[in-house]
């Protein structure tokens, strides 16, 4: 099992991590996505594992069993949320608090246990940050088409 320092959810069924350092906002966006809808699969780390499909190895996050439906709210403290298991991850968001992410950026991967997940940064305090990762979510599985 592989563990990264992440908080991700389920967005229709597909996994999104949001991926950044202690303060950085993982856990503000997730509950901002949680309130519009969204599941929560872990807040802050995950177990993850690979699973064979007929599209290749598909990366699969699970909730710590002793952290599965609890998010971290500042001001609040540690709350009970419902939550999924064994989510396949499609998205990574690399959060950069304050910076600007590039208008048009060029597509890129990182690899996670072999499996190439694609990769987007984002300002997690931005007011639109929840749009942009539902809207990020609808582009990978196709239903928004990217202009290029």
């Amino acid at each position: 099992m592989m563990m990264i320092h992440a908080t991700c959810v389920s967005i229709d069924g597909h996994g999104v991590l949001l991926r950044g350092p202690s303060g950085s906002g993982k856990s503000d966006l997730a509950l901002r996505l949680i309130d519009a809808g969204a599941h929560l699969v872990g807040d802050d780390y995950c177990r993850y594992h690979t699973e064979s499909g007929w599209a290749g190895d598909v990366l699969i996050a699970s909730p710590r069993p002793e952290l599965a439906g609890v998010l971290e709210v500042r001001g609040l403290g540690l709350i009970r949320v419902g939550h999924v298991q064994d989510v396949p991850v499609r998205l990574l968001f690399d959060l950069c608090p304050g910076q600007i992410p590039e208008r048009m950026p060029v597509p890129e991967t990182v690899e996670l246990s072999g499996v190439a997940v694609p990769r987007l940064f984002l300002d997690p305090f931005h007011a639109s940050a929840a749009a942009k990762v539902r809207l990020a979510v609808r582009v990978i599985t196709g239903d928004v088409v990217l202009l290029s």
